[in-house]
Order: structure tokens, then C-alpha cells, then sequence
């Protein structure tokens, strides 16, 4: 029997608050810096990165080694990660700038961003990701709620001069609308949730008179949401599995932590659906 190869270490990235600000009354921009960056490169525009919050009275803080935290301390003291798109990197300046959606005390990273202050540490892993609008396309649909929102802002920035875009983006009201970059083919649709997350987003982008033709997709939020939007893309355009970039980022009712561990299951549901789909 072979030896199986040790586990890569992960190298974790330490980042330091260098401003904060509200983009929208719930959206808070934190903007990163340090030289725990250096070597930051996120390759497309959905890259994310896994945030380290270590738990209120941990007997530690950023830069730590958390192989070691969780060798040496109970499980309610390491910290809680959570996964957050990159808004922008700024390579000249060695700044990342991370978007956080809070709803006041809720949450771990929301009400850390809230109080973030210049000077604050933290911790990383990544980046990861994978899509990019693809520059031979007929026209881009996208549609999510406020956690795709910076990944679809940053393809917007990224779509070729005179691409087609249909954007579909689920916030909580008009205030909740922010300024996006969109050329003279790009549409977008700002839908205010009323009902359960995601079902207006669906309801838009069933509604609409969308263009024919070779279609490149990126469609993430609420997980039930997403596989209503995923069933309509593969069957009423006939986008092909390998044009479409669809994830749900989130689902009713469970903790980051609790998704990602019902995720795998919900995967595979999602593709054993795939398969037995009829495309025209």
C-alpha cells in the first residue's frame, strides 16, 4: 500500500484594517492592507476568501497558527470562519476590500466589521474561485442576493467593452441599491425582497424577456433559490453545464457551518437533477 502524502499546510494571510465605511445603511466596506498581504493575486472576479474570528476572550489573536489552536484549545474557543467574496484588489496599493452585509448584533463577521476600527488584524485563507465572465460570449446573465452581489459588481467591472448583461440583483429595498459599473449592453434589474429570500429574485428572472443566443451564467445566493434558477438555465436557455457558474452561497435556516457541512448532500442532489434534465 502507498504512503499517502502529508496534508499541505494552509499558509494563512494576516490583513490589517486600514478604513472602514457604509456603502448602504446594511452594507459595511472594510478595507485591508498590511504587508500580510503581499503576495495577494485573486485570479477572477467571484474570488473569495475564508475570514478567522476568533471567538470573544480567546487567548489569542491574529497572526496564529490554527493547527495549534485547535491541538491545544476546546472547540469553543477556536475561531469561526466564515467566507466572503472579494470586492476589489488593489495591487498598487495592497489593499483588499471586503463587503459585509449586518443586521446589527447578528452574526460573527458582521458585527466584527461594524466595529472594526484602523489597526485591527485579520486573519485569512485563500484566494479562491473559479468563474470569470468569458469574454466569447453572446450575452452574461447573472442574478443573486446581497451575498453575490460583490462577485457580480466585480464581473460588471471585468465584462468586455459592448458585452450584453442581464443582472438581476435581490436586496432588502431601494436603499439597499448600490452604483454598479454597467456599459451600454448591460441591464440591470434591482428586485426588493417582499416574501421569503429569493423568491422575487426567481419570480424577475422568470419574468423577463431574456436574448437568445450563447449564454454565460453566474447565479449564487440562497440555496433554493439558486437550484429553481439553475433548473430554468439548463432547461428553458440551454446553457450547457460548463457556462454556468452556480452555487448557493446560503441556505434558510442554517449556520455557515451548518451549510457547508449539508452542502456535499445538497450537491449531489443538485447534480443527480442535472443529469436527468432535458436541454434543448
Amino acid at each position: 500500500m502507498a504512503e499517502q502524502s502529508p496534508r499541505r499546510k494552509r499558509v494563512p494571510r494576516t490583513g490589517t484594517v486600514v478604513r472602514t465605511g457604509h456603502v448602504t445603511p446594511h452594507v459595511v466596506r472594510v478595507v485591508l492592507g498590511g504587508e500580510g498581504l503581499a503576495g495577494f493575486a485573486p485570479g477572477h472576479t467571484d474570488s473569495y476568501v475564508k475570514l478567522l474570528f476568533p471567538p470573544a476572550g480567546a487567548p489569542y489573536a491574529a497572526p496564529f497558527d490554527l493547527d495549534d489552536v485547535q491541538a491545544r484549545l476546546p472547540r469553543e474557543q477556536w475561531p469561526a470562519t466564515r467566507t466572503y467574496t472579494v470586492r476589489s484588489w488593489d495591487a498598487d496599493a495592497g489593499e483588499l476590500t471586503i463587503d459585509f452585509v449586518v443586521h446589527g448584533d447578528v452574526g460573527v463577521a458582521g458585527p466584527w466589521a461594524l466595529s472594526a476600527r484602523p489597526g485591527d488584524t485579520l486573519q485569512m485563507f485563500g484566494p479562491g474561485g473559479a468563474y470569470s465572465p468569458a469574454g466569447d460570449a453572446d450575452w452574461h446573465l447573472m442574478a443573486g442576493d446581497e451575498t453575490a452581489l460583490p462577485a457580480i459588481a466585480a464581473a460588471l467591472e471585468a465584462l468586455p467593452a459592448g458585452a450584453r448583461a442581464e443582472v438581476f440583483l435581490e436586496v432588502a429595498g431601494p436603499e439597499e441599491e448600490q452604483d454598479l459599473a454597467a456599459g451600454p449592453g448591460v441591464r440591470v434589474t434591482w428586485v426588493h425582497r417582499s416574501a421569503a429570500p429569493g423568491v422575487a429574485l426567481v419570480a424577475a428572472v422568470l419574468a423577463a424577456d431574456l436574448p437568445e443566443g450563447d449564454v454565460h451564467v453566474f447565479v449564487h445566493g440562497e440555496a433554493g433559490a439558486v437550484r429553481e434558477l439553475r433548473r430554468f438555465v439548463r432547461t428553458g436557455l440551454g446553457a450547457p453545464r460548463e457556462r454556468l457558474s452556480v452555487s448557493g452561497y446560503w441556505r434558510i435556516g442554517s449556520t455557515e457551518d451548518g451549510w457547508q457541512a449539508e452542502k456535499p448532500q445538497w450537491n449531489a442532489a443538485v447534480e443527480a437533477e442535472d443529469a436527468g434534465l432535458s436541454v434543448a
